[in-house]
């Protein structure tokens, strides 16, 4: 019986092996056919086994796309045409003023390649205090008003 080269990652160590043998393929320069599905075996076998696997870790949606952002070397103004928002609204998700809705869930996930769980978590928002107009005046009812 013939052995197979390449078999269902099962192990870390397993894993770590394909992904240098992956990387050392895909840097040889043009590939052969036979390279070329050597590379694609072992891409669809790591990929599988990232989604069995990988978990993102419980983080605050916000802190996450800083995250995320951080690695691409992205700033928040790059994000408005990927989430077709203006500067104002993605300025207000950054600074937790506006929640994330399922529309702008749903374009960061597709855009950094995440599950859309990830983005989909309870955070906390900042409320600021309700200002009142320039021309408002607080009027105090109580004791000292009745007197």
């Amino acid at each position: 019986m013939k052995t197979l080269k390449y078999t269902v990652i099962k192990t870390e160590p397993q894993y770590q092996d394909y992904c240098r043998q992956l990387e050392a393929l895909a840097t040889e320069g043009p590939a052969s056919t036979a390279t070329q599905e050597e590379i694609d075996l072992l891409t669809l076998l790591i990929e599988t086994w990232d989604q069995a696997h990988a978990t993102l870790p419980e983080a605050d949606p916000i802190e996450l796309l800083r995250s995320l952002m951080a690695g691409r070397n992205l700033l928040a103004k790059d994000l408005v045409a990927a989430l077709g928002l203006s500067k104002g609204a993605v300025s207000d998700i950054m600074n937790r003023r506006r929640g994330l809705s399922k529309e702008v869930i749903r374009r960061l996930a597709s855009y950094f390649q995440v599950s859309q769980e990830a983005f989909n978590r309870p955070y906390e928002l900042v409320v600021a205090a309700a200002s009142l107009p320039r021309n408002a005046r607080v009027i105090h009812q109580g004791a000292k008003a009745a007197a």
